[in-house]
Parts: C-alpha cells; structure tokens; sequence
C-alpha cells in the first residue's frame, strides 16, 4: 500500500515511491532509503511529503497521513479510512491490469476483453466515492503514471456518461474509452514523456502525435468500437478548433469526445506532477468553465456534482 508522509518522518528502510518535489532537487524513485545522504537530500529539498510502499519497507511506516488542502477533509472514521485503503488496492490492481494489459498491445497482442474487470474495478469505486478516488489517484509516480491518470479519466467518464443520461451500455464503452484514450503515449521516448524542463518544438511534436498513434494501433483491431477509436484520436481537440491532431471545431465533436476533454484535463490538473502541486477540485473546475471557448461549460458544472 503507498502512504503518504511528511518528509520529517522519513527513516532509513522505507521504501521511496516518488518524492513531491522537482526532478533537479531530487531524482530518485522507488528505492529502498539506506543511506544518510540519500535521507538527507531529501530533508533539504522543497518537498513536504513523500510516497512510501509500505509493503516493500523494511520498517513500520506509521499510520498514513494525508495533507489537507482545500476540500480533502482528513478521514473522519475508521470507515472511512477503510474506504479509502479499499480504494487504493483497487487502484493498485486496476494499474496492474492496464500495465499487462498495454504491453501485450505493444507486443501485437490485444484483447479488448481483458480490460472488462479493470473498467468494472473502477465504476465501482466512482459509484462508491468519487471523491476518494480522484484523491487516491492524484499521486502518480513516473513508471505508472500513464496507467493511473487512464484509470482516473475511464472513473470520471463513468461518472459523467451517468450525469448525462447516456445508456449503460455507452457508459461501459467510455469507462474502456478512458482507459484505453492514452495509448499512444506507451510509443513516445520516456525521456520526452517524463521531461521536466520545457519542451522544445520537436518534442512537443512527438508528444502531440500520441493520440493519432493510439488510434492507429487500435484500428487494427475490429473489436474496438467506433466511439473508443474517435475518443482515443480526438481528446486533444477543442471547441473553438485550436486543439489537435485535426483542428476541429464543436459542431464536430460528439458528447463522449468532450466528456473525455474534460476528464483528462480536470484529472491532468488536480494531478501532482513533479513540476507543480495538484490544483484542489474547485480551483480546477473553475479554471476551466472560465475557459468555456475550450471546455464543453455544462460538462464542467456536472463534473462538480460529482464530488457535492
């Protein structure tokens, strides 16, 4: 199970997940902490909590601890508290699902049926606690961080297909959509995907590439529906036709390629990253609806009612 603690806690034989701070202040991820130097280094820079594996720790890690910001209330019961350690199994499980899953695509093996559990794993969990979920799968490390943000888009779009009125079996086709939308990105270098600094033109052109990549390698496959293939090429694009690959403008963008715009966005913006702190829910929300020449406007106010 990964905790997250003040980095005053940190002793020698925890094991490290991620350090919230700047790759040039501190590099290091998943690694056993031995070493005074390495503990030190960590104490001296600007991060204020640290992701920990308590499975792999050689030490008792404590209880976890979890920062208040300005909507993520402590756990205020041991149910809670259960909850939010069912969901952070179950997200653990569904991002071994998605891993497994992408490397058999990548090796030119692709059964679309064995994402069935992972999309059932992460309904439920929405159904359960949105606010939960989108808390738990805030923090994304660099090795898995294309799994949990596409299992964190797939709940959100479950969500809003419901608050939406769209038919079930639609929604069970964008929770797939969200898990499957970033594809493309499992073929961009690492060092480009994971660059901290700023990107240069080249770069963001490899990195813009993604969804048409994704959508490339699933078209290969005639099980894949139509409404999986357009959500996977056209998430990127905006209403006011300034997003890519094909520039495209509202009147050509259907209800679930917006219902994953706003998903991905929202989840990409409340998200740790190791150039910013996450954005609390209403800070992202409201970012957006006032960029409603981008975002669909009614989209974003039933996003809200998802965490009321």
């Amino acid at each position: 199970m990964i905790l997250r603690i003040p980095k005053s806690m940190l002793r020698k034989g925890m094991f490290i997940e991620s350090v919230e701070c700047s790759d040039l202040e501190f590099s290091g991820r998943r690694f056993l902490l031995e070493t005074d130097s390495a503990l030190h280094s960590i104490l001296a820079s600007s991060a204020e909590n640290v992701l920990v594996n308590r499975v792999k720790s050689r030490v008792d890690c404590g209880l976890p601890v979890f920062r208040q910001a300005d909507e993520d209330l402590q756990p205020k019961s041991v149910q809670e508290l259960n909850e939010r350690t069912r969901i952070q199994h179950t997200v653990a499980q569904v991002t071994g699902i998605l891993r497994d899953g992408f490397e058999d695509i990548k090796l030119g093996k692709f059964d679309i049926d064995r994402f069935a559990p992972a999309a059932r794993h992460i309904a439920a969990s929405l159904k359960a606690s949105p606010h939960l979920l989108v808390e738990v799968t805030r923090l994304k490390t660099k090795d898995e961080g294309t799994y949990v943000h596409s299992l964190a888009v797939g709940g959100l779009m479950t969500g809003l297909g419901h608050l939406s009125g769209l038919e079930e079996e639609t929604i069970k086709e964008l929770t797939l959509a969200g898990l499957l939308h970033d594809l493309g990105k499992l073929m961009i270098p690492n060092a480009v995907l994971n660059k901290t600094g700023q990107l240069t033109d080249a770069e963001r052109k490899v990195i813009r590439s993604h969804p048409e990549r994704g959508y490339m390698l699933l078209k290969q496959y005639p099980e894949v529906s139509d409404l999986i293939l357009e959500i996977c090429r056209f998430h990127h694009e905006a209403l006011d036709g300034s997003g890519y690959p094909l520039g495209l403008r509202a009147d050509q963008l259907s209800l679930p390629i917006r219902i994953c715009t706003v998903c991905d966005v929202f989840d990409a913006l409340t998200s740790v990253r190791p150039y910013k702190r996450a954005w609390s829910n209403t800070q992202a929300l409201k970012w957006m609806f006032d960029r409603g020449h981008l975002f669909d406007k009614k989209l974003i106010l039933r996003m809200g009612s998802l965490f009321d």
